[in-house]
């Protein structure tokens, strides 16, 4: 099953590149470099954001929780 995950990944990792520059080529180990980072990137994200629903007072994350999370962390503005 986490081999599926993984050619998802690759796959999805391709297409967007492809769209910026056709014909570039990946290696092995920085595929699994951005697959790794994002994996964490999401997870915190979400942990965040459950924080700041149990702090309002919910058990649901709902996008505001994940916007505030991402504008405290400088991403959005």
């Amino acid at each position: 099953m986490y081999n599926l995950h993984k050619f998802i990944f690759n796959r999805i990792i391709r297409e967007i590149s492809d769209e910026i520059k056709p014909d570039l080529r990946w290696q092995l180990l920085a595929v699994q470099a951005l697959h790794e980072i994002s994996e964490m990137y999401v997870t915190n994200l979400f942990n965040d954001s459950n924080l700041v629903a149990i702090h309002a007072g919910r058990v649901t994350v709902d996008r505001k929780d994940l916007q505030l999370v991402r504008r405290l962390r400088g991403e959005t503005t």
